[in-house]
């Protein structure tokens, strides 16, 4: 028998830790202040969140056990153990997946008109309009299938809802059980909306639609029983660039091979029959813990068909319209808005439309001659695409598209190609290196006879859909210093042309760890003089050990540390003797928390940073990233008086993690602090119903940490 590795004490477990933020998103799905919607979507957020976790993470630690690796993982466990820990971890989370649905959401959508109906539950009139849908839309794309020795087991794409049907030849009553597929139509909808007025919204499931008919499609068999079932496959993504051609023949390459990845994990229906149960496993290759049974409709994520689909604004977020940018007086437009000011926008608070309108400007501006951007994830009707198409028509415009953006590819691809056609210069970054910096360059002869770069950059995707829900930041300026290193940076992506020094840009993977560590290191140094000390990061995940390290050496010389974390992090805090100084917390909204801010006290004289990277292995040292200082005084000020202690202060939405890697809600925690969620204030400050004087004190008093109760 194998020995069991030594946890770490230092680190929480990265898996345990990811498993801690989903269940986050599945408190927000639970509470009951949400509106009845919104849960409805969070619950789908779980779905299609842990549908890719599974098929990335789990599928990743079963490869490595298959490959013989044994190298522990941060918290000191080899890659069997975390399997073990976590596939216990997502059958319990699936459990109150399940549990949500039937015993909170489900009856309150009923109570509210909305309901998901069973065959049996159909009136006369519902039952006829299901069966002519069945016969106009959906029997022509069925392809019912028997196995046997002439018919194998049909190839079950990833994520695909199927059928499974346990059949008996009629003319062999006493003879042996074969098995049959249907897989559900990925081009119709999972719920067919039955016919009635504009205030009613019942559903049925298109598998039950299916699975009514069954009997019609196997005609000289008997169906004994039948289940609806789904697969999850290996999407790791594997290739050998110097194998290829180009890197884009091989990401092409890699989206057909996906499609044979092995299965992680087999979704069935609660109360399946067991030979089929058996039968499936078996084919699959799969242990019976790889197994997990839905007591409701397979695949969650699908919910969100109903959010989008239910127009009832009572039982969703208030709509809220982000503030549109207002130039100055004096200003010409944006060029000149830009020399005068460098321009911060917090979105969604702030609208995205001014970053397009950038974009669009330099792409119709005779005096633009250049662009250059980055483009990691987008819409799929984007306009900045449109816009560097119609750019090259008059002049210079390349683009860096990244095309292992994992799920992204075949749009990225698909864009690449319009683009080199209409005469874009398309480079695919560095290669082994995701390209995931997010930067936009213009240069311009200016009406002063000067010819200026014009920079955007920012810490979320050039995808004005995102940007309506994810919060992030953009600064748009023509800081000589910035913008000469951005062009550095672009000469990096296209050329591989490095340089010793992207001061005052941070560059990964060139720069930007030692930098950070360096940042820690002397405000370290500033504790141990007794001079002002004090770091706030926010960001979505902290895994690097080195960045951890190094915050524990800060702690323990006396730096106050608070730490705004959405998901992942190993970090242990408020352990005394190691970490006793370092609060990290957590906020789950409305809005998903996207951006990228660090602040260091610097001994009195404050720096700010943001940027595309979190600090995790991946982005300081495995992709192209890049973190830029804030050094316009109404931006430092909005972020330091402004987004900062909103966020710092929120007693609704915030969880505080504990040493052991658990959360607990602030609310919980200061049960007599008033009621603060910085989402909300932000859109109220956004609408002018709100100031600065709104923020509860803890947040807004620079020299005052928020301490709270680790348990």
């Amino acid at each position: 028998m194998t020995k069991a590795a030594k946890p770490d004490p230092r680190f929480n477990g990265r898996d345990s830790s990811w498993m801690q933020f989903n269940r986050r998103v599945l408190e927000e799905a639970e509470d009951e202040k949400n509106p009845l919607l919104e849960r409805v979507k969070f619950l789908a957020i779980t779905g299609s969140n842990l549908d890719e976790y599974v098929e990335i993470r789990q599928a990743g630690l079963m490869q490595r056990i298959e490959d013989g690796n044994r190298e522990p993982g941060y918290d000191g466990l080899r890659p069997d153990e975390s399997l073990t820990t976590l596939t216990a971890d997502i059958h319990a989370f699936v459990q109150g997946q399940y549990a949500c649905w039937n015993n909170k959401l489900q009856p309150a959508l009923r109570k509210n008109g909305i309901r998901l109906l069973e065959w049996n539950e159909l009136d006369d009139d519902a039952k006829a309009f299901a069966r002519d849908y069945f016969q106009r839309e959906v029997d022509p794309l069925l392809t019912p299938i028997a196995i046997d020795p002439a018919h194998p087991f049909p190839r079950v794409l990833n994520k695909a809802l199927c059928l499974a049907l346990l059949l008996r030849l009629k003319r062999r009553s006493s003879g042996p059980t074969v098995l049959g597929v249907v897989t559900v139509p990925r081009a119709l909808p999972r719920f067919i909306r039955l016919p009635g007025d504009e205030k009613s919204f019942d559903y049925l499931l298109l598998q039950d639609l299916i699975a009514q008919n069954l009997a019609g499609m196997y005609r000289g068999y008997e169906v004994i029983a039948q289940t609806a079932f789904r697969v999850t496959r290996n999407s790791n993504l594997y290739f050998e660039e110097e194998e290829s051609r180009s890197l884009l023949e091989s990401i092409r390459g890699e989206l057909h091979n996906r499609r044979k990845g092995d299965a992680v994990r087999l979704e069935m229906e609660t109360g399946a029959h067991a030979e089929i149960v058996q039968r499936l496993r078996v084919n699959f290759e799969l242990d019976d813990d790889q197994v997990f049974h839905c007591d409701g409709p397979v695949n969650l994520s699908r919910l969100m068909a109903i959010y989008n689909e239910v127009h009832r604004a009572d039982l969703k977020f208030q709509p809220f319209v982000p503030k549109a940018l207002v130039l100055s007086r004096n200003s010409n437009g944006i060029f000149d808005e830009i020399r005068q000011r460098d321009i911060l926008l917090h979105h969604p608070y702030d609208s995205y439309d001014t970053v397009v309108d950038f974009v669009r400007q330099g792409a119709v501006d005779p005096r633009v001659v250049t662009m250059k951007q980055t483009l990691y994830r987008t819409s799929n009707d984007s306009p900045m695409f449109e816009a560097l198409i119609e750019a090259a028509a008059t002049k210079e415009a390349t683009v860096v598209v990244e095309l292992m953006a994992r799920f992204d590819e075949a749009s990225n691809i698909q864009w690449a190609r319009a683009m080199e056609d209409a005469g874009v210069q398309v480079f695919h970054g560095v290669v082994g290196l995701k390209t995931h910096c997010k930067l936009a360059m213009l240069v311009r002869r200016d009406e002063d006879g000067v010819t200026r770069r014009y920079c955007h950059l920012g810490t979320g995707n050039y995808n004005p859909v995102t940007a309506r829900f994810y919060t992030d930041l953009s600064l748009l300026t023509c800081d000589p210093q910035i913008t000469e290193r951005v062009h550095m940076v672009f000469n990096y992506l296209t050329a591989h042309a490095e340089v010793d020094d992207y001061r005052p840009l941070f560059v990964a993977p060139l720069t930007m760890a030692e930098s950070f560590l360096g940042l820690i290191r002397r405000e370290t140094e500033h504790a141990l003089a007794g001079r002002p000390a004090h770091i706030v990061a926010k960001m979505n995940a902290l895994l690097e050990p080195s960045v951890i390290e190094a915050l524990y050496t800060a702690s323990q010389a006396g730096v106050e540390i608070d730490l705004i974390i959405r998901g992942l992090c190993i970090l242990k805090p408020g352990v005394p003797g190691l970490s006793e100084s370092i609060r990290v917390r957590s906020i789950v909204g409305r809005f998903l928390e996207h951006s990228r801010i660090y602040h260091f006290a610097n001994g009195g004289d404050v720096e700010f940073y943001l940027g595309s990277a979190d600090w995790m292995p991946r982005n300081l040292f495995e992709r192209c990233e890049v973190v830029f200082p804030v050094r316009d005084k109404a931006a430092i000020a909005r972020i330091h008086q402004e987004i900062l202690p909103a966020y710092l202060a929120d007693t609704v939405k915030a969880r505080i993690q504990q040493a052991d890697g658990s959360y607990k809600r602030v609310a919980k925690l200061q049960p007599n602090a008033p009621p603060f969620s910085a989402q909300e204030f932000l859109m109220q400050l956004a609408e002018g119903k709100a100031t600065l004087d709104a923020i509860p004190a803890p947040g807004r008093a620079a020299s005052t940490h928020p301490r709270l109760p680790i348990n």
